[in-house]
């Protein structure tokens, strides 16, 4: 079992930075993939970026803005978001699970944050 927990969320003007925390408890080793999704309203959960087996996935539309990273000692997954815009206003959520290679599929992810808010205002 995992239990995972957001944190970072915030409203923030464009242009500014973000970073989201997702602490983990359970087991989480190298095999499970860590992943960051977020939903705005009438939209589906997307794919934002994922660290799986050392390596980092990225959605196209945060390439070069957001970085995902984990800290073993805490546990801890994080997104560095910068050069925020209006359209990353979502709720972003952390997600876990043993997925390879469908590391971009919200579907196949088992374990699930409650979410966190991101407003980036214009």
């Amino acid at each position: 079992q995992v239990q995972l927990v957001e944190s970072g969320g915030g409203l923030v003007q464009a242009g500014g930075s973000l970073r989201l925390s997702c602490a983990a408890s359970g087991r989480t080793g190298n095999d499970v993939t860590m992943a960051w999704f977020r939903q705005s309203p009438r939209k589906e959960r997307d794919f934002v970026a994922a660290l799986s087996g050392g390596k980092k996935y990225y959605a196209d539309s945060v390439k070069g803005r957001f970085t995902i990273s984990r800290d073993n000692a805490r546990n801890t997954v994080y997104l560095q978001m910068n050069s925020l815009q209006v359209d990353d206003t979502a709720v972003y959520y952390c997600a876990a699970g043993s997925v390879e290679p469908y590391v971009d599929d919200s579907d196949e992810y088992s374990y699930w944050g409650q979410g966190t808010q991101v407003t980036v205002s214009s």
